[in-house]
């Protein structure tokens, strides 16, 4: 029981400093600005090249070729950069192509070593880019009308250099509605709400649709600063940012939506392993963001449980810094409400999934992907 004691005790105290520091991460998010709203009159032209790089996506690429099409004018070409499909990934965007005059098929070269292949697609399809702005942006995903021109207009508004946005998330199946949630919340719990101001080693991005002045990317050797990085999206902002431009990451929930795992299983497993950046962050912030979320997201639930079966006397700080954090959890789960398309209950019930969520950031920060979207690293 001395032992037991001793543990609860030193469990309390990481508790009540890890929520100090959780209510500061999250204090500056009262005053993050509104989702970004989509504009679908703009009299720019030909201002973005999107950029997108594919490789075996016929299966899910048809919303995005076709929200694609939808943008107006300020979308001056659509550049897809396939990188060897052989699902007729290939066919669907020629057809496309035959509908849309801006849109191009682009083939990449042979893959160089230590660059990851979805780098390596955007940075050959920003030698091809023509316009002032390049917005990347994944074939997982669903643009609404309007979407560039929004996108735009945030960033010169804002005076951003580069500028990412969060997505609404389309989930179909329950037991991804329950732990998705979890494992965004392991962002949030790190770096902010979309919107709140960071210093340049905390920096948050999206690669999903992420903006940049092309006269910017150039400047800064294109894409090459996240060539081997897993989490390309943070580690390339990160440098923008170190290089003393301005960059944003906003909430773009309005812009367009996203569905990027069809299962529970998929989302451990592909989200996951990237999920921890620890390309994108020192080896000593990497230490300390996965005991923060051990002690914020993976100890109370649990713990709870534990000091309430076993009927531990003395420990009523424990219970009541393990309910404030959880209470913390429940409000932070109704601000992100309006992130999803579909809810119910298991994405109410997602803040019980936390020690799960925790755990994969563990795990993921202890080895380094081998594989990536059908490539062997």
């Amino acid at each position: 029981m001395t032992t037991c004691c001793a543990v609860l005790s030193v469990i309390v105290l990481a508790q009540i400093i890890g929520l100090l520091v959780l209510i500061v991460r999250l204090f500056p998010g009262r005053r993050r600005p509104p989702p970004v709203a989509p504009i679908l009159h703009s009299s720019a032209t030909g201002e973005i090249s999107i950029i997108v790089a594919t490789l075996n996506e016929a299966h899910r690429i048809a919303p995005c070729i076709e929200g694609l099409i939808a943008q107006g004018p300020v979308v001056g070409e659509i550049l897809f950069v396939d990188s060897g499909s052989t699902d007729g990934t290939g066919a669907l965007i020629e057809a496309a192509a035959r509908r849309d005059p801006r849109i191009r098929l682009l083939r990449d070269d042979p893959l160089p070593g230590g660059w990851v292949g979805k780098v390596w697609a955007l940075q050959h399809g920003l030698a091809h880019a023509s316009t002032p702005w390049v917005l990347g942006m994944d074939a997982d995903t669903i643009p609404q009308p309007g979407m560039a021109a929004g996108v735009l207009g945030a960033a010169r508004v804002n005076r951003y250099a580069a500028v990412s946005f969060a997505p609404r998330f389309r989930i179909s199946t329950a037991a991804e509605r329950w732990l998705q949630p979890a494992l965004l919340v392991t962002l949030v719990y790190r770096f902010g709400a979309a919107g709140a101001d960071s210093d340049s080693e905390r920096v948050m991005a999206n690669g999903q649709c992420f903006l940049a002045r092309r006269s910017t990317l150039l400047g800064a050797g294109g894409y090459s600063s996240a060539k081997a990085s897993f989490s390309d999206d943070v580690t390339l902002a990160r440098h923008l940012a170190r290089r003393g431009h301005r960059v944003g990451f906003l909430d773009g929930s309005r812009l367009y939506d996203v569905r990027s795992y069809t299962s529970a299983v998929q989302a451990w497993r592909e989200w996951g392993r990237s999920l921890d950046l620890k390309d994108s962050t020192s080896r000593t912030r990497q230490c300390a963001d996965v005991l923060f979320l051990l002690v914020v997201q993976g100890t109370p639930v649990p713990v709870f449980l534990f000091v309430a079966a076993a009927g531990v006397s003395g420990f009523e700080l424990l219970l009541s810094t393990s309910l404030a954090l959880f209470a913390v959890r429940v409000m932070l789960q109704f601000a992100l409400a309006a992130s999803y398309a579909e809810r119910g209950v298991a994405f109410w019930l997602s803040p019980l999934a936390d020690p799960l969520a925790a755990l994969r950031i563990l795990l993921s920060s202890l080895r380094r992907p081998r594989s990536w979207r059908g490539r062997s690293y």
